[in-house]
């Protein structure tokens, strides 16, 4: 430790430095001052209030932000192995005071500009720790710094010699940069005060490269209040938040971090020799939980493997890089390493906050309502199935379907594993700490998450010009059960469909419209009014299909095919009336037109037959016109194209089809089938292998001599008894 004056000791340590936290520790323990002076920002003592809450456990970290710019922040972690929080909370089980005393956020938070910025840039960064490590002849900073202090399992103070080595690294480099200069001279102005206070043993607790800056000689009270005289000034906010291990990581951009913070955490609980074992039986327990091997043998191997790698590499115990080699070489391999350098080096620990601690209205609420869902942030990433019909995963959906329209991304729907069409839906969970920003950012929205998400909601609604974006916004807002916004959405929606001379956008949102009423049915949400809006859209769909169906350019068909599609799945979707009347009728017509493209009448052609509206008959009857031999070979491939649409099913089902179109290639001229070939290759080249094969056969030799493709041979006793299973899975009556 450092005398500066008889009642004050200096304790230089490395932020989040676990040998550095057990000094820490054990010099308080000797010392026993009345007084700890620590380097935080002085606007966050009150916060430290809640330090030695039984609900505030770290990984944590304060949250500084600039209350009218919440985007101006910076976040404070602490770590269990943290020599800061040692301190704080060995003053708060002792009853000691415990005052801030770097610069306050109000001025490093403040924007600084023209000359100012200029000065506040002087000074080229140093990095005393590769300084003193090039100087002891090792080329690897962080190596040389746990040897010499992180790693020491006896926990005797080194402040002393700490001191003089930054004493050496600072003489010879020029002053540090105005921002240095002014937090060094405030952390000398709270000393003064704390020693004009009064205290008779004073303990500070700072980097070890400001405590030269805080030893004799010192530039005096005077010259201190001019450098920090006329700092840009803003209105700060300070909270507890959650931190993890992962976002204290070096790699995750926090730049006080380190680069293996679980790691640290089993080094300050068990350190010296002893702790090397205890983490390889941590590795092992990783290892067999995740269904690897690691015996006994595999433990004292691996022991035995790094403390001789650190004899060969001359380091005075073994350090993470010797555990990790022993590791691979003896017991994990290159798939069991990622793992433990992934649960164990990094590590997933994530903090906890109470509830009562500062924090915005919104975080609050949202912290709330995760406990009333009993929902809780994690670190890592957990994948939640949710069957909405239920009420606690219903409540659980809407919460993350609120955050989702917030903009608050705690959690996605997977692909493929859920959609808005069904009861399920499967989400994937992350919490970043990064969040808790955006939800300062979001407060003013409103101080509920319900009240804000809706409040988000209209906002979108107001600013959208185009119909898709309506219904994406109503879309959500059914999703995340805010009645207050679907109503006037909907009046929107309705509203812009009337005047909307385009009939394509209005059948672009009939998909969506049906997915959310068809969602909103199983969530029970009331969606009468969306119900209305939907009708009076398929009417116009129905009355403009035609026209937008007409003199259509390549790719413009292939859009439209695509939209004729979504229309019918969309009226199955929700069984609309239309879809055995209007619909057909309008398709009916669409299929006939000589100035539809082929592609579409095709498409048309095969949404009549899958509906059935048209028999197999008339089905035939128009695949035969369409490829006559008046009709130009192009116009005849793209009809099938438009009419095969990527499934040959209707083909193997339907040998009358499959020989005319075979009738119809076979009769092709030569110059018209090489132009041709082209096309149906395809067309043919999108269907699915079995389907392929199967037409193959059906058009070879060994084609069946049934004139239906399949089920001839059906044993009705065998199929009796699976359609008896499969009514019992469905809950039908037998």
């Amino acid at each position: 430790m450092v005398d500066v004056r008889p009642n004050v000791q200096l304790m230089g340590i490395r932020h989040h430095g676990p040998g550095s936290a057990r000094s820490v520790r054990r010099a308080l323990d000797a010392l026993q001052p009345t007084a700890v002076l620590v380097e935080l920002p002085t606007d966050c003592e009150p916060a430290l209030r809640w330090v030695g809450h039984e609900e505030l456990r770290p990984p944590v970290a304060m949250l500084g932000y600039v209350s009218d710019q919440p985007q101006r922040a910076a976040f404070l972690p602490f770590a269990t192995f943290s020599p800061e929080w040692q301190a704080l909370v060995w003053a708060a089980e002792h009853g000691v005071v415990v005052r801030a005393m770097d610069l306050p956020l109000a001025h490093t938070l403040a924007p600084v500009t023209g000359a100012s910025a200029e000065l506040e840039l002087a000074g080229s960064p140093i990095d005393p720790l590769a300084e003193l490590a090039a100087a002891a002849g090792d080329p690897d900073a962080e190596r040389w710094w746990d040897d010499v202090v992180e790693h020491r399992g006896d926990g005797a103070p080194a402040f002393e010699a700490v001191a003089q080595a930054m004493s050496a690294v600072r003489a010879g480099h020029d002053p540090a940069s105005r921002r240095e200069a002014q937090r060094e001279a405030h952390m000398r102005q709270v000393l003064r005060r704390a020693i004009a206070d009064g205290h008779p043993r004073i303990a500070v607790v700072c980097g070890a490269w400001h405590v030269p800056a805080l030893t004799d000689p010192v530039p005096t009270a005077a010259a201190d209040m001019r450098t920090l005289r006329a700092l840009p000034k803003v209105k700060v906010g300070i909270s507890w938040v959650p931190w993890t291990h992962r976002r204290l990581a070096m790699s995750s951009g926090y730049g006080a971090g380190v680069r293996s913070p679980g790691w640290y955490a089993h080094v300050f609980r068990h350190p010296g020799p002893a702790g090397i074992s205890r983490w390889f039986v941590g590795a092992a327990r990783l290892l067999r939980d995740r269904g690897m091997s690691a015996s006994p043998d595999h433990l004292i191997a691996a022991t035995r493997a790094a403390d001789a790698l650190a004899a060969l590499r001359g380091r005075p115990r073994a350090g993470l890089a010797e555990v990790l080699d022993a590791a691979d070489a003896v017991m994990a391999g290159a798939g069991g390493l990622a793992l433990i350098e992934r649960e164990l080096v990094v590590g997933d620990a994530i903090g906890e906050v109470p509830a009562e601690a500062p924090q915005v209205p919104l975080a609050r609420d949202l912290a709330a309502q995760q406990r009333r869902v009993r929902l809780k942030p994690t670190a890592d990433v957990k994948v939640l199935e949710l069957d909405v019909r239920t009420p606690s995963a219903r409540a659980r959906s809407v919460l993350l379907h609120r955050l989702a329209a917030l903009g608050v991304p705690w959690g996605r729907v997977e692909e493929g594993r859920g959609s808005s069409g069904t009861f399920r839906e499967t989400w994937q969970l992350r919490w970043e700490p990064e969040l808790t920003i955006r939800l300062i950012e979001l407060s003013a929205h409103g101080t509920t998450v319900q009240a804000a998400a809706a409040h988000r909601l209209m906002e979108h609604a107001a600013a959208s010009s185009a119909l898709a974006d309506l219904v994406h916004v109503l879309d959500l807002a059914l999703l995340a059960d805010l009645a207050e916004v679907v109503q006037p959405v909907v009046s929107m929606v309705e509203a812009q469909a009337a005047h909307d001379p385009d009939v394509v956008q209005v059948i672009d949102t009939l998909g969506p419209l049906a997915k959310a009423l068809r969602y909103g049915d199983v969530r029970g949400t009331d969606a009468s009014a969306l119900r209305r809006v939907f009708d009076g859209l398929v009417v116009r769909v129905i009355a403009g299909a035609l026209m937008a169906c007409r003199s259509l350019a390549p790719d413009a068909a292939a859009a439209m095919v695509e939209r004729l599609a979504a229309v019918q799945t969309a009226l199955a979707l929700v069984d609309h009336s239309s879809r055995r009347s209007e619909w057909p009728a309008t398709l009916a017509i669409i299929a006939e037109r000589p100035d539809v493209h082929g592609l579409v009448q095709g498409r048309a052609s095969r949404l009549l037959h899958d509906g059935g509206a048209w028999n197999r008959a008339r089905v035939a009857a128009r695949l035969s016109r369409a490829l006559s031999v008046g009709t130009p070979p192009a116009v005849g491939a793209a009809f099938v194209e438009g009419f095969l649409a990527g499934s040959g099913t209707v083909l193997v089902h339907d040998r009358e089809l499959l020989e005319l179109i075979d009738s119809w290639v076979s009769a092709l001229a030569p110059d018209a089938f090489v132009s041709t070939v082209p096309l149906l290759r395809r067309t043919f080249g999108a269907f699915e292998p079995a389907e392929r094969r199967q037409l193959g056969l059906l058009l070879g030799d060994d084609a069946p001599v049934a004139p239906i493709g399949f089920g001839a041979d059906v044993d009705t006793g065998r199929s009796a008894a699976a359609m008896l299973t499969v009514r019992q899975l469905l809950g039908v009556p037998q």
